[in-house]
This record gives C-alpha cells, structure tokens and sequence, in this order.
C-alpha cells in the first residue's frame, strides 16, 4: 500500500496559524529575492569560467541558457504545487502527496545533498574569496586555518564561521533572514551589472571564435572511425563540442540550485497561490537573464583557454577593462553573493527536515519551534554543526557534480509528481496551473535526465551510496515511526 498524505491534510496545514507554526512574513518581492539570493552565487563567480576552460568555450552561454531551459520545466512544476500545497517541504512535501511515503522519504534524503553539502561547498569557496578579500588590505590570513587535514592545512575556519553566523540569524528569524538577504542581493546584482555594462565595449569578437571548440572524438564518430558508445566512454567526451556544451550544462546547474528553496519557504508566505509562482518563476527569469549576459561578455574579455586552473577567473576576465579599481567591489558582491547562497540553502535544509519530522520520519527535535521567534532552531543547530564539519574539515571542492546530480534527481521527481496528480486528482483547485501538460513536465525530466547522463560516472555512485544509507535509515527508524503508517495501524 502506497502511504499518501492528502491534498485536503496538507491545506488544512497550510492554513494553521498561531503558537507551533511558522509564521507569514515573506511578500512576493521576498521570495523572488529569495530565489536570487540562492541562484546568483558560486556558480556565476567561478563555473562560469571552469565550464568554458574544460568543457564548452564560449558555448557556455549555450550551457546556461539549456541549464535554464530544464530548470524553467522544473519551475513551473514546482511553481503548481507550491501554489496549490502552500506547506513547507518543497520537492518531499510534493512527492508525499503524489508517490506515496517511500518516495518522499527518498527526495527529502536527497534534499540534503542539495541543501546540506550545497552550502558547505559554497562555505568553502566563501572562505578563499575571503582570504583573497583580506589581502587587498594587506593582511594576509594564515594559510592552515584555510584549509581541512586533508588540505595540508588544519581547519577551513572562515567556511565553519560563516556558517555559524548566517545558521544563528536564521534561528532568530525568517523576516530577518529575509531583509539581510535582500540587502545582499541588491549589492552583488547591482555590481553584477556594472560588470556586464562596463565589460561590454571591451568585449574582443575573436575571443568568441570558435563558438563551439571542436572535440576530436565527435569527429571521428562523424567520420566512422569510432562508435558512439566508445566515445560516450571515452576521456573526449565532455570536452568542448556538443558533448562539452551537454556537460557544461550539467556543471553550471549548480549555479541555478536553489530556486526550489523558495518552495520550501510556502509556509512562510504571506499570499503563496501568488507570490510561490512569482518567485519561482520570477527569480529563474532574472538570473537567466544575468547569467547568459555575464557568460557572454567574461568570454569575449578573455580567451576561454585563459580560465584553465584559474580560481579568479572573473577578476582574469575584468582586468581587460583596465577598471581594476572596481576588484574590491567585485569581491565585496562574490561575498555577497555566496552569503546568500548559503543562506538560503540552509533555510531550505531546515525546512525539510521540519515537515519530515512533522510526519514522524525524522525525531521530534527537528520540528520543535522556538517560542518566541517561531523557527525551527534546533533543526537549525543541528545543521549549523553538521555543514560546519563538512566546510571545516572535509575536502568539498569535488562535491558539486554530487550536489547537481541529486538536484537534478528532485528536479525529475517533481516534473513526474505533476503528471501523477493531474491524472489522480484533475478537479484539485490550482490557484496556478503548469501550461501545456504533459508536454512540459515530461520535457523537464527528459532534459534533467539528459543532464544527469553527461554527469561523470563517479557522481552515479557517490548517489547511489548516499540513497543506499537513506534506505537504510527509513527501514530502521523512518517506517516505525511514520504517522500516516501508525493511524492507518491504530484505525
């Protein structure tokens, strides 16, 4: 028997005000904000300029703009249910509703390497763009408190640091959240802008040439001298071509991560039927928008070749302007943008896990509000030590395709839990309603699967072992304490 939680449960939910329950305090500019604040991050400031070096060449423009293609089906998806199940949880919420228990529990374990391993990676970038901050003043940080054991150094304390800081203003609340996050977005958009506006005369046509680098196995697969499975296999694949444009895009994924975290704040929305789809939807125009206008001018600033190994490679691409002056307010808006990310990404690790311990698959002690500030503040304790391990101490820089790939797997999960529903459940209202069904969902699982292929095998069984452990974890503990499973026992 498939365990569901009904759409009427979870709006009733939804409409629970008071002591216990979240509180409504975020308006539509909020969450598009919000969004912002998640997407515009690590993945702008640096792979933006590891895709175009490894895998497209100025086709990384391409890359975003098929990243964004398959995030815009996602979006919209998600943009329907969260319209119409107002309910903090996002993807594990929706999958509940549609799938049944087993399949929630295995999103909502998934979420965490959205979530959790996302904003430790980005913690970690964090604290080298810091470090690179700090030497512009001449105070130079030392080098074995940047980097873990496995590092050569002893611990990444700016990474645990901000982490901490950005976990305590979440458990003092989410308007406050809201408005740091605001201020952060405006600062690192606005520089992101004056990057595009005055990168745009310097901009060097030939750097754009070839568009798309040619990639020696998809010609001799044209030419019959390889099969296609030996190149899909082969070192060649993903490396420029039209396999490198596919691979590029499964690499600046990352960079879109987190716009799904506005769905996990419904229950903090003033008006959600509205404001959910404006935000999901809003924040991924805006930050496509930025990102294919940014990739295209920091390609024709410098040659894509030059970006090989380069850990600044904005900063590389802007020197061609000659307004090396503006190289503070570029890393102010870096910081900024990766504060935000982090942010974000741990206000949405939090959220899940409250609707999953709300249901009984986690222990209570994730779902405990506090009193006064209604957050979920030992859910965010928790989370606050456990990212801060991971940012301090274990090497993160090889955890993105990870962190992408089981995005991607929420991401198609989503797309199929609005086929489900609208065959199971055609009369449900829906305040906002996913155009062209099932053309658009089955458009967005077929680009995030293609995505997730051109992924590299290791992420396949980094993703197979961390779902292994979750299933693990719900026959043991999740299956014996699930509400659902204990009323349908006790009725």
């Amino acid at each position: 028997m498939l365990f569901k939680k009904s759409i009427a449960s979870l709006i009733q939910e939804a409409n629970e005000s008071g002591e216990g329950t979240l509180k409504r305090t975020l308006s539509s500019f909020n969450l598009v904000a919000l969004g912002v604040g998640a997407i515009i991050g690590a993945g702008l400031f640096s792979l933006t300029g590891i895709a175009a070096a490894d895998n497209a060449g100025p086709a990384v423009i391409l890359s975003f703009i098929i990243a964004a293609v398959g995030c815009g089906f996602a979006g919209l998806c998600y943009a329907e249910f969260a319209s119409m199940i107002p309910v903090a949880g996002s993807a594990y919420t929706y999958s509940y509703a549609t799938m049944g228990e087993f399949m929630a529990w295995i999103i909502g374990w998934d979420l965490v390497l959205e979530y959790a391993l996302g904003s430790a990676t980005v913690a970690s970038s964090w604290s080298q763009y810091f470090s690179q901050f700090l030497l512009e003043f001449g105070i130079q940080f030392p080098t074995n408190l940047l980097h873990g054991p496995w590092e050569g150094g002893i611990v990444n304390l700016p990474a645990i640091i901000i982490v901490c800081l950005l976990s305590l203003l979440l458990m003092k609340g989410t308007k406050d959240s809201s408005f740091v996050n605001n201020i952060l977005v405006i600062v690192k958009v606005s520089v992101v802008l004056i990057f595009i506006v005055l990168g745009w005369s310097f901009i060097n046509p030939a750097n754009h040439h070839p568009f798309i680098p040619p990639n020696a196995g998809e010609e001799a697969v044209k030419a019959g001298t390889k099969g296609f499975l030996e190149f899909f296999t082969s070192a060649d694949f993903g490396h420029f071509g039209i396999s490198g444009v596919l691979r590029g895009a499964g690499v600046v994924f990352f960079a879109f991560i987190g716009f799904d975290a506005v769905s996990t704040a419904a229950q903090e929305a003033k008006n959600p039927q509205k404001g959910m789809p404006v935000g999901i939807i809003g924040s991924l125009v805006v930050c496509t928008l930025l990102y294919v206008l940014f990739s295209y001018v920091m390609t024709g600033l410098e040659n894509y070749t030059k970006f090989v190994g380069d850990a600044k490679p904005v900063a590389t691409a802007f020197a061609q302007t000659g307004y090396t002056f503006l190289n503070r307010f570029l890393m102010i808006a870096i910081l900024a943008g990766y504060t935000s990310v982090i942010l974000v990404l741990l206000l949405g690790q939090s959220r899940v896990f409250y609707s999953m311990s709300k249901d009984g698959l986690l222990p209570k002690v994730f779902s405990d509000l506090h009193k006064k500030n209604q957050t979920p503040w030992k859910t965010n304790l928790v989370f606050m030590i456990f990212v801060s391990i991971f940012a301090g101490f274990v090497p993160v820089s090889d955890l993105g395709h990870m962190v992408s790939i089981g995005t991607l797997f929420a991401f198609s999960l989503v797309c199929i839990g609005v086929l489900i529903l609208r065959k199971t459940d055609p009369s449900q209202v829906r305040p906002f309603r996913t155009p062209w069904v099932p053309l658009v969902p089955i458009l967005g699982i077929l680009v995030c699967v293609l995505m997730m292929a051109s992924l590299p095998i290791v992420s396949w069984e980094r993703l197979a072992i961390w779902m292994a452990l979750g299933i693990v974890i719900y026959y043991t503990y999740s299956k014996k304490h699930s509400k659902i499973r204990n009323e349908h026992k006790n009725a």
